[in-house]
C-alpha cells in the first residue's frame, strides 16, 4: 500500500478561519464613529442650552460657547414665574388627556381588527391607514371651520379631538402590528374559560401588549408635548395656549433676554428627555416586535 500523504487543507481552511477579517474590523470600528459623532450631535445643543440659561445675555453674546461662571437658578425661576408654568400646565392636560383616549381607542381597535373576525376588517384596516398621508396643514382650515360650528374652537377640548384623531391611525397601525404576532391560541383559551371580549381585551390583550402600548404612548407625547400648527391655530387665549405656542409669545415678551428663554425652552423639553430615559426598553422593544409584521 502507498503511504497516504497528510491532506493540508483542511489545516489551510482552519489558518485561514483563524484570520482576522480585517474588513468587518474597520467597519466595525467606523460604525462606533458614527454613533459618537451622532451621540455628540444630538447631546450638545442640549447641554449648551441648559449651561446657556445660567448665564446672563450679555455672557451670551460675549462668549456663546464658554461654560457659565456661576450655577445659579435664577433663570428658571423667572421663566417659570413668568408664564412657562400656565403654558406647562395646558401642556400636560392635554397631553395626559389625548394620551389616555388615543391608546384606549387604538388599543380596542386593533384588537377589533385582529382576533374578532369582523367582516370587513381588511377595507377597514385600509381606510383606517389612509389616515396617515393626512397633513396637517391639509386639514387645518377645515378643521377650523368645524371647530367653530360645534362651538370646541378656544378649548382644550376641541384641540384634544383633533390630536386623538390624527394621531388615532398610527396608533392603531402600531398596536394592531404587535397583536398580530400574538398567539390566537391565548384568546382561544380565554374564550374557552368563559371571558367574554370585553374581559380577554383588559385582561389578556392589554397585559401583554405592555411593550408597544408603551412605544405608542412615547410617540404620542413627543407629538403632543411638542405640536405647534394646531395648538397655534385652534388656541388664541393667552390663558390656553401649549408650551410650544406659549413659548413663542415668551420671546416676543422677553424680547433680548435670551437666557430667560434658554431655561424655557430646559424646563419644555426636560419632561421628553425623562420619559425617554425611563421608557427606551419599552420603546425599542415594541417597534421592532411592532414593526416586523
Amino acid at each position: 500500500m502507498k503511504p497516504t500523504t497528510p491532506n493540508t487543507r483542511p489545516r489551510g481552511a482552519a489558518q485561514a478561519k483563524r484570520r482576522p477579517d480585517y474588513l468587518s474590523i474597520v467597519a466595525r470600528y467606523l460604525v462606533r464613529i458614527l454613533l459618537v459623532v451622532m451621540s455628540i450631535g444630538v447631546l450638545y445643543p442640549l447641554f449648551w442650552m441648559f449651561s446657556s440659561a445660567f448665564k446672563t445675555s450679555a455672557e451670551i453674546f460675549a462668549d456663546p460657547w464658554a461654560l457659565p461662571n456661576t450655577l445659579s437658578f435664577e433663570n428658571y425661576v423667572k421663566a417659570w414665574n413668568q408664564g412657562v408654568v400656565a403654558y406647562f400646565a395646558n401642556s400636560v392636560i392635554i397631553t395626559v388627556i389625548s394620551l389616555a383616549i388615543t391608546l384606549l381607542l387604538g388599543a380596542a381597535a386593533a384588537y377589533a381588527l385582529t382576533k374578532l373576525n369582523l367582516p370587513f376588517s381588511k377595507t377597514v384596516t385600509f381606510l383606517i391607514l389612509g389616515g396617515l398621508m393626512v397633513s396637517p396643514t391639509m386639514i387645518l382650515v377645515p378643521l377650523f371651520q368645524l371647530l367653530q360650528t360645534v362651538g370646541l374652537y378656544n378649548t382644550h377640548a376641541g384641540l384634544i379631538i383633533v390630536y386623538v384623531a390624527y394621531r388615532l391611525p398610527f396608533t392603531i397601525f402600531l398596536i394592531r402590528a404587535y397583536m398580530l404576532t400574538l398567539s390566537d391560541e391565548v384568546v382561544e383559551a380565554a374564550r374557552i374559560d368563559g371571558a367574554n371580549s370585553l374581559q380577554i381585551f383588559l385582561r389578556v390583550i392589554i397585559p401583554l401588549c405592555k411593550p408597544v402600548l408603551a412605544s405608542a404612548g412615547l410617540v404620542y407625547v413627543l407629538f403632543a408635548w411638542n405640536e405647534f400648527p394646531f395648538a397655534l391655530v385652534f388656541l388664541n387665549d393667552t390663558d390656553l395656549k401649549t408650551l410650544p405656542v406659549g413659548l413663542l409669545d415668551f420671546r416676543s415678551t422677553l424680547q433680548t433676554d435670551w437666557s430667560v428663554l434658554f431655561a424655557g425652552l430646559g424646563i419644555a423639553s426636560l419632561p421628553m428627555i425623562i420619559a425617554f430615559a425611563i421608557g427606551q426598553r419599552y420603546f425599542i422593544r415594541g417597534l421592532s416586535e411592532g414593526m416586523g409584521k
